[in-house]
């Protein structure tokens, strides 16, 4: 069924993103601090440009954001003029951001003060899942307002869960990550050994992709770590939000996350390179500064 949406941030996820409703046949308006971009997109796509947030959101019956941080969140859902401020009683809003974990339970609580059931909802796939429809999508929040919102989310997704109350879905999210950081820095590392002993990586991975080693990340990005190729959309930076999010959480639920601590600095130590901007393959350029292999 079609729905009216609107849709908040359109940034590299949510540009792709929200073109995938307008495919799908849902009434589309859009909204982004740099209008520009909001333009742009509606040259790409059926839709309406919003002036302001309260205009994107007073009509839908499902407003969707995926905006940086938890600042930013804060500021366009909670903040006046925001969001819940405009949204209508009986209405769905979806966080697709990663943001903590408290702040969702904190927006749900506001959500269901004034009638709104509230999702957090990030997703996984990065800028190639967004712009193929194929996102991953781990939600929070409860089963009435996920089982209205999941066939809409479906526009651009191949899998989409709820995983729990308010925050699960934040929380699955940083389940995620923890294990991206950790996977990505072994094949960093094992390239670099690989080259640095004189074997053809290429026959390497042909060989161990076929048994227990064999990640995404081996099968997606071997060939680009090798070549020094660092553009494929989720950047480092970001990553480092994702994960200084992980070791908050962490610090209050008494979880140990050393490898996801260590990898953090190691990304620090990319960004000190001027990669801040890299994707988060660049792992490998930190064990390649003192001369690639």
């Amino acid at each position: 069924m079609a729905e009216r949406v609107a849709f908040v941030g359109l940034g590299v996820m949510g540009f792709p993103m929200a073109g995938w409703l307008s495919s799908a046949g849902h009434s589309v308006t859009v909204f982004n601090r740099t209008r520009a971009k909001a333009e742009s997109w509606a040259e790409r796509h059926t839709g309406s440009v919003a002036g302001s947030l309260a205009e994107a959101a007073a009509s839908a019956d499902i407003v969707f954001t995926c905006v940086g941080d938890d600042p930013d969140v804060r500021e366009v859902v909670l903040g006046t003029g925001g969001i819940l401020e405009a949204m209508q009683p009986g209405s769905v809003f979806v966080d697709h951001t990663t943001a903590s974990a408290d702040l969702a339970r904190e927006i749900a609580d506001a959500g269901r003060a004034r009638g709104i059931a509230c999702l957090d909802a990030p997703v996984s796939g990065g800028q190639a899942g967004a712009e193929q429809g194929r996102l991953t999508v781990m939600a929070g929040g409860e089963q009435g307002a996920f089982d209205r919102a999941e066939p809409v989310i479906g526009a651009y997704s191949h899998n989409v869960r709820r995983l729990g109350p308010a925050g699960s879905g934040q929380l699955t999210k940083m389940v995620n990550q923890i294990a991206i950081a950790g996977v990505v820095q072994g094949l960093a590392e094992a390239l670099n050994f690989a080259v640095r002993a004189g074997l053809d990586p290429a026959a390497v991975i042909e060989t161990i992709s076929k048994g227990a080693a064999q990640s995404w990340q081996m099968e997606n990005r071997w060939q680009t770590m090798v070549d020094g190729e660092f553009e494929f959309g989720f950047a480092v930076e970001w990553m480092r939000k994702d994960l200084r999010i992980c070791l908050q959480e962490a610090r209050g639920n008494g979880a140990e996350l050393p490898i996801a601590a260590l990898v953090d600095q190691f990304y620090a130590d990319v960004e000190g390179m001027g990669g801040s901007r890299w994707d988060t393959s660049s792992l490998i350029a930190r064990l390649n500064r003192h001369g690639k292999p």
